[in-house]
Parts: structure tokens; C-alpha cells; sequence
């Protein structure tokens, strides 16, 4: 196929998507280099993020720009021959075993506390927030960790697993406001430092190892935004894992992106760039896994919520790149400018789905209403 081919087939897949190249609508494209339609057209999500990054194209608003191409599933008409291979290495490997636990936490949590700080909320929550009735980031990821908590029917004197804890953010807000003790588990040894750094005498334990080699029994388990590093094949362990660590009556409760489809792969550019090893499972895979392990309780689904929630660290991410540009290079800007305006896009689209699911492992007895609130907590 010629190069003139290439482009006039991706000009033609983008006009039914509303995009135009060289176009006046902030979601229209500007391309410096012809190279860039064979490159899309051959490598799809991996050829046009690493472009991107190399300054083959342009757009002032790369959110709307996606929400646009995806909303006409233009990601389904190029070539697939990578998710196809990165489907037969989901397949046949473990890429998310033991040994390659701590993989993800060196490669993206451990690049620099400065980062995130600058990024994200007080409590440097690296999940999507609540909105609901919330003006700020700050607000709606309070509002986020109340949802949970009063979803799990926290009372003062349990003892709660955070799995994934990250900085420490959610274990120190339940400790502080709902009178609990917290244990949590990170792979990164950035976070850890962070969190025992604000640990600020609260009854809250980090520890710096893979969710497999915690032991003990907890009255509750929150999980934020870890179980798409767990991998499809480990689903079912995962599961039998936090059944056996939840008393009998105990509630637990996993908060994780989802994805749409059922799949043994992971998209190639967030593998290489931002998340190695990551999976999104499906509604269908946590179903399937958790069955005879525990009951589902409830199932909440707010994606739409973490295009807003991306927006705002986008921004965030702009307004300190000042202090953070002698640390970072341009590459990187743009590499990380793609990632989360790509995923605020993704979300709107609803190509990606947010839940929040909650489990027993026998099933609640009587009458039991599941809250959508998140009303402010006690401080104790």
C-alpha cells in the first residue's frame, strides 16, 4: 500500500469520526510528517501514542480527539496484528506472577513522588473520584472514600486490608475518620516511603510486598485501582485470596477500571509507556472468577466520572510542569500529556468502564440497602 493510500484511508476513517487534518475544531489534527498514516495504519494504538510522542502530529484537545474516534470505533477498522500477539502472550504467559510483581511499581509508581504530589489530590489518590455534588478534585475523592467506606459499613475498632494502598491516602482517611485500624500492601517503594512519612501516628501499617504474601484475617478489604495489575490468570487466586482473608461476616469491596470485552491482552502502548503488565478485566472474567468464592453484593458502575477525574490531573499536570520540567523532558511530557487526555477521552467514551463491586463470602442476611451517599464520616 503507498503512502499516499495510507493517508488517504486514515483521512477517510478520522472524516467519520468528525475529524479533519489541518482542521479549525480543537479535536482536528495537524500532521508534520506523511510517515505518520502508515505508521497509524500499521501499528494502531501503539503507532499513533508513540508518534505522538515524537512529534509527528498535533491536537489542542487530544481528550476530545479520542472520545471522538472511539465513539466511532475507528480503533476497530486499522491493522490489530498487536493486540492479536499481545492476545497469544496473555494466553500462554503469567505476566503478572510473583517475579514480576514489583515490575509496574518500578517502572511507574517509583519515577518520583514530585510528579504525583503535583498531580493529584491532598490525599494523593491515584483513582477515579466521586463528583457527585463536588466542586474540587479534593471534594470528590473525599467523597470517593466515604462512598466506600459507608458501602463496607465501616465501625470503630475493625481491622481493614488495603490492597494496592498506594500513599497511604485511603488507609490514613479510614483511621482518621472512622476510628479503624489499617494494614496495607504496595509494590512500590516510593509509595511506602511517602506513607510512612504521613503516617502522622494514625494506627496505619504499610507494607512494601505482593498482595500474595499477606496473611491474617480482616473484618474488611477495600482494593482502589490494583486489580487491573493482577492478570487474568491470577483472577481466580485473587479471589480466593480475599475470601480466606474476610471473616465470615466480613465485607470486601474492589474498585477497578473494566473493560467492555473479555480479553487476555492489555493495550501495547500503556504496556510499553505507563502500566507494564496491565490487564482490564471484564464484567464477565470477575464473575467467573469470584463464583463459589464470594457473593456480589452490590455492582456500581460511574466511568464517566474518571474522564473528570483525568481532566483534573491533567490540569494539574500542566500548572506544576514548570517545577517538574527540570526532572522530565519534553518526551515525557508528551508521553504523559497523551496517556491521561487518551484516557480522559476513553472514559467519556465509555470505551472503559469504572466499578465499584461489593462481596461477602456468605451473603448478607436480611435486609441490607447499599448506599450511594457519601456523607461525611465521624472523626475520631
Amino acid at each position: 500500500m503507498g503512502g499516499n493510500l495510507y493517508e488517504r484511508k486514515i483521512r477517510h476513517l478520522l472524516s467519520r469520526a468528525g475529524v479533519t487534518v489541518d482542521g479549525t475544531n480543537p479535536w482536528d489534527i495537524r500532521v508534520h510528517t506523511e510517515k505518520f498514516y502508515k505508521r497509524v495504519f500499521t501499528e494502531s494504538h501503539l503507532g499513533i501514542g508513540e508518534s505522538y510522542m515524537d512529534n509527528w502530529w498535533d491536537c489542542d484537545a487530544l481528550d476530545q480527539f479520542f472520545y471522538r474516534i472511539l465513539r466511532a470505533r475507528l480503533d476497530q477498522n486499522v491493522l490489530q496484528i498487536t493486540r492479536v500477539l499481545s492476545n497469544v502472550a496473555g494466553l500462554v504467559l503469567n505476566l503478572q506472577k510473583p517475579s514480576r510483581a514489583y515490575i509496574v511499581g518500578e517502572r511507574h509508581y517509583n519515577i518520583g513522588n514530585d510528579l504525583y504530589e503535583a498531580m493529584l489530590d491532598k490525599h494523593m489518590l491515584y483513582s477515579c473520584a466521586y463528583w457527585n455534588g463536588a466542586d474540587t478534585l479534593d471534594e470528590a475523592q473525599e467523597n470517593k472514600l466515604r462512598l466506600i467506606f459507608n458501602k463496607l459499613q465501616l465501625k470503630p475498632g475493625m481491622h481493614l486490608l488495603d490492597i494496592g494502598c498506594g500513599w497511604g491516602g485511603a488507609a490514613r482517611f479510614a483511621a482518621l475518620h472512622y476510628g479503624v485500624k489499617v494494614t496495607g500492601v504496595t509494590i512500590s517503594r516510593e509509595q511506602k516511603k511517602k506513607a510512612d512519612e504521613l503516617r502522622n501516628g494514625l494506627p496505619v501499617d504499610i507494607h512494601l510486598m505482593d498482595y500474595r504474601e499477606i496473611r491474617g484475617m480482616y473484618d474488611r478489604i477495600y482494593s482502589i485501582g490494583m486489580f487491573e495489575h493482577v492478570g487474568v490468570k491470577n483472577y481466580t487466586h485473587f479471589f480466593d485470596f480475599t475470601r480466606n482473608c474476610l471473616k465470615n461476616d466480613g465485607l470486601f469491596l474492589l474498585h477497578t477500571i473494566g473493560s467492555n470485552r473479555s480479553s487476555k491482552n492489555t493495550d501495547t502502548w500503556t504496556h510499553k509507556y505507563i502500566f507494564p503488565n496491565s490487564m482490564l478485566p471484564s464484567s464477565r472474567q470477575i464473575t467467573a472468577a469470584c463464583e463459589q468464592r464470594h457473593i456480589i453484593e452490590d455492582w456500581h458502575s460511574f466511568g464517566n466520572e474518571y474522564s473528570r477525574t483525568l481532566l483534573a490531573w491533567h490540569r494539574n499536570f500542566e500548572r506544576h510542569w514548570s517545577e517538574l520540567g527540570h526532572r522530565y523532558d519534553e518526551r515525557f511530557y508528551r508521553m504523559w500529556r497523551y496517556y491521561l487526555l487518551s484516557a480522559a477521552g476513553s472514559f467519556r467514551a465509555r470505551n472503559v468502564q469504572l466499578w465499584q463491586v461489593l462481596f461477602s463470602n456468605n451473603g448478607i442476611t436480611g435486609d441490607y440497602h447499599v448506599t450511594r451517599e457519601c456523607r461525611t464520616a465521624m472523626t475520631y
